[in-house]
């Protein structure tokens, strides 16, 4: 009697029964994430040398100590990051840590709100509590939080950044970018939509933001210039552990330099392309060029530099997102392969198969950027090519009956 109490008098649409059965799920993933698997914290904690940084900052001692031979998490903020996180420090650290898991879980749904906006759908929608579920159960919301560091608040700064940018608000999208830049650089590719977009006043604010935070964060700092000297240096190498790009993971199995090379090579020819192709046809479609763009530059970043860490892929939502839209590249399973790849919560570790598991574990984010990067530009350039030889590169690459289905019906 109870249960049959609750089924509806009428008939529910499709879109009404996502809602009901997925927001619960949703509401208690969060909870999950946020107040047991984040409190209780894992193997790597990020947010212990932040912490003790911010401290040292506070009581006038020196920050860039780090010892760089061991492999455990290093503190290697600016000094304009170091200004911006110092308040952490005024609490205890085990307060402190809560408040931040907090301000990055909040961050990421206010992001995923905006990027909601974004592609003009509400709360209301059904994608609503999807977009929430998927993004919490994650690894790298999931990482993000566990392991407590920054990237949630950079997600809500990416996004903000993107939405400022679709609406002509040039300065407050340079804003939102420069507070990411004050922190950590790993946005800087997005710099190149404005650049071809000649949204030229937003480099004002994305420079002059960091710059600001620098001159104030400098004279504050007893040993500033170690950044410079000391930590610099570290972030310019490359090394073999928790790297999942292709340098990392080819050094860690010992690949020769020339195929390491090689490899970057190749795929940066395929960015390049795919880049060109959206820019030269798509960038008229603004959402679908800003996200797939951007999401084709940062995750060429994430692959082909010298650092690429699997809980940076959050940043690659606003691309994912575009799945939703009648000329996506996302529209067929070997993206959605990919994203598994690196979006994927799942352990391939092994018992029974120790090498073929530790392979797959250490390799599914290499594999899930480059899969990705590969399709893209595989879409891009069929579309191409199939429009030139129907004639009709004039209007655009866009699938045909995408076009026929634009054009005003014949009276």
């Amino acid at each position: 009697m109870f249960l049959r109490s609750l089924e509806p008098r009428t008939a529910r649409t499709t879109a009404e029964v996502v809602k009901a059965v997925v927001w619960p799920l949703a509401v208690l993933t969060v909870l999950h994430r946020v107040v047991i698997k984040a409190v209780n914290g894992f193997r790597t904690d990020d947010f212990t040398p932040v912490y003790n940084a911010a401290l040292a900052f506070l009581n006038r001692r020196p920050v860039y100590t780090a010892e760089f031979q061991w492999v455990d998490p290093h503190y290697l903020y600016p000094p304009s990051g170091t200004l911006l996180i110092a308040p952490i420090a005024v609490i205890d650290p085990e307060r402190s840590r809560w408040l931040f898991i907090l301000a990055n879980a909040i961050a990421i749904l206010v992001a995923l709100y905006l990027l909601l906006r974004m592609f003009g759908l509400r709360l209301d929608s059904p994608i609503a509590p999807v977009l929430v579920f998927a993004a919490f159960a994650s690894e790298t919301v999931t990482n993000t939080l566990v392991f407590t560091n920054i990237n949630g608040l950079v997600l809500l700064g990416e996004i903000a950044f993107l939405t400022l940018l679709l609406k002509r608000r040039d300065l407050w999208a340079g804003a939102a970018l420069g507070l990411t830049f004050a922190v950590k650089p790993i946005l800087a590719p997005l710099l190149l939509l404005p650049l071809v977009r000649g949204q030229w006043k937003v480099f004002i604010t994305a420079a002059g933001v960091p710059i600001a935070l620098t001159i104030i964060a400098w004279p504050l700092s007893v040993d500033a210039w170690q950044f410079v000297e000391h930590t610099v240096p570290y972030l310019l190498e490359s090394r073999d552990y928790f790297n999942s790009a292709i340098v990392g993971n080819g050094m860690y199995y010992g690949l020769p330099a020339w195929l390491i090379f090689g490899l970057r090579a190749v795929l940066a020819v395929m960015v390049a392309v795919s880049v060109w192709l959206l820019y030269r046809y798509c960038r008229h479609d603004e959402v679908f060029f800003v996200c797939t763009a951007g999401g084709v530059l940062l995750a060429a970043s994430f692959l082909l530099g010298s650092l690429g860490q699997m809980y940076y892929s959050m940043m690659l939502f606003p691309l994912l997102m575009t799945v939703l839209l009648p000329n996506s590249v996302m529209r067929n399973w070997p993206a959605w392969l990919a994203v598994y790849g690196f979006l994927s919560y799942d352990s391939w570790l092994s018992n029974r198969w120790v090498e073929a598991g530790r392979a797959a574990e250490y390799m599914k984010t290499t594999f899930g950027w480059s899969l990705l990067l590969i399709v893209v530009f595989a879409v891009l350039l069929d579309r191409y090519l199939v429009a030139k030889r129907e004639g009709r590169l004039g209007d655009g690459i866009e699938p045909s009956h995408l076009l026929e289905e634009k054009q005003p019906a014949r009276t």
